[in-house]
């Protein structure tokens, strides 16, 4: 099956629905809050694209816990990024948007899908850029394995650990900027001799 958006790629699996991917939401707030004994003193920081509206949705989420909602800021990595070359000659460069100041608060940057490490690594060199966080951690919805990591860098939360080979693509498909919700596996078909 073609995947929508994703012409040339083959679905392998549909990991995760709507539901499931609320659930794991659900869950990954409950467990923010409980590491963090409650939300006082939480920031959290979206990656742009897909880690922005899963950000939100856990805000959502805290405040429906604690009563309170957690401040949510967005950091676009763009300018921070290692591959920065390879992007284009002229990379689309989103704001960054901190509503407040992350001095001495438990920053918990999100994502949707953890592989190599490097988005985070530029996440966190862009954060220390506005300041000196208390803490910071990471919750993600997929993690891909270690044995893909290139940086030592690992999720304090996670959503759901899918192994895959590097063949292997996570598509997150999320409302806010896809037609469906949902986490499938895709991979280019492969070439017949």
């Amino acid at each position: 099956m073609l995947v929508s958006g994703l012409m040339d790629f083959i679905e392998k699996a549909r990991i995760m629905d709507g539901p499931r991917i609320n659930r794991a939401l659900a869950r990954l707030s409950s467990e923010i809050v409980e590491e963090n004994h409650g939300a006082g003193d939480l920031f959290l920081v979206g990656i742009r694209r897909r880690g922005v509206p899963l950000a939100e949705r856990m805000a959502d989420k805290i405040a429906d816990l604690e009563g309170s909602r957690p401040p949510v800021g967005v950091l676009d990595i763009t300018l921070y990024r290692d591959d920065l070359s390879t992007v284009g000659a002229k990379p689309v460069v989103n704001r960054t948007e901190l509503p407040g100041d992350i001095e001495n608060r438990n920053i918990v940057l999100i994502d949707d899908v953890l592989y190599t490490g490097r988005t985070i690594r530029a996440a966190l060199d862009q954060l220390i850029d506005y300041g000196r966080p208390r803490r910071v951690q990471l919750a993600v919805l997929i993690d891909r394995g270690k044995e893909h990591r290139e940086l030592p860098i690992q999720a304090d939360y996670i959503g759901k650990l899918v192994p895959t080979k590097r063949s292997e693509i996570i598509k997150v498909m999320l409302q806010d900027f896809d037609e469906e919700e949902g986490v499938v596996i895709v991979e280019l078909p492969s070439e017949s001799a």
